[in-house]
């Protein structure tokens, strides 16, 4: 196994910690392992296309480690009161829409390989901005209402406006691939 999934699966292995520390209101200390859960996604990826050692595992892992990581403080800092139902829902509901778009293409042996789009990208790199900024306010007393409120709304959009390419791509792809059949 290389460098960058060995990174990737201690992201995973900080999602429970993380969890933990909200639930039993350790904000200050849920902080600090979530910026360094956030901070691996971007050091497996540099490391795995700098040293050449993108591997086939890494490319499911790495987004199956992000969307765990991201549900999963999502819904936490949801049930604690300190993001809008809403939100979660929204954030939520996107992630199981390409989660089962992406298990039905496979089960039905329908070809679906996506490159992630730049708006998901951005969209992933706000919700973690997001939730970074929500364990910093909580834990640290950083006064950041103006900026997480358009954090909040910049989300939302990005994650609806993603989450509906994403559905055309989707669309598009398996009915080709259904043509051809």
């Amino acid at each position: 196994m290389n460098a960058p999934n060995v990174i990737t699966l201690g992201r995973l292995v900080l999602v429970p910690i993380t969890i933990w520390l909200i639930v039993v209101h350790e904000p200050a200390a849920a902080f600090w392992v979530f910026a360094a859960a956030a901070l691996s996604d971007g050091i497996d990826g540099f490391i795995a296309k700098r040293f050449d050692q993108v591997s086939e595992l890494g490319r499911f892992l790495d987004p199956l480690a992000d969307k765990v990581l991201l549900v999963s403080v999502f819904i936490a800092l949801g049930q604690q009161g300190y993001l809008p139902s809403w939100l979660v829902i929204l954030v939520v509901s996107r992630d199981i829409l390409i989660v089962g778009a992406f298990l039905l293409s496979f089960t039905i042996g329908l070809p679906f390989s996506r490159t992630p789009s730049l708006l998901g990208k951005t969209n992933t790199t706000g919700q973690l901005i997001l939730a970074g900024v929500v364990l910093g306010r909580v834990g640290l007393g950083w006064p950041v209402d103006g900026v997480e409120i358009l954090l909040i709304y910049g989300v939302a959009a990005t994650t609806v406006m993603s989450g509906g390419i994403y559905l055309v791509q989707w669309a598009k792809t398996t009915g080709r691939a259904e043509d051809l059949r």
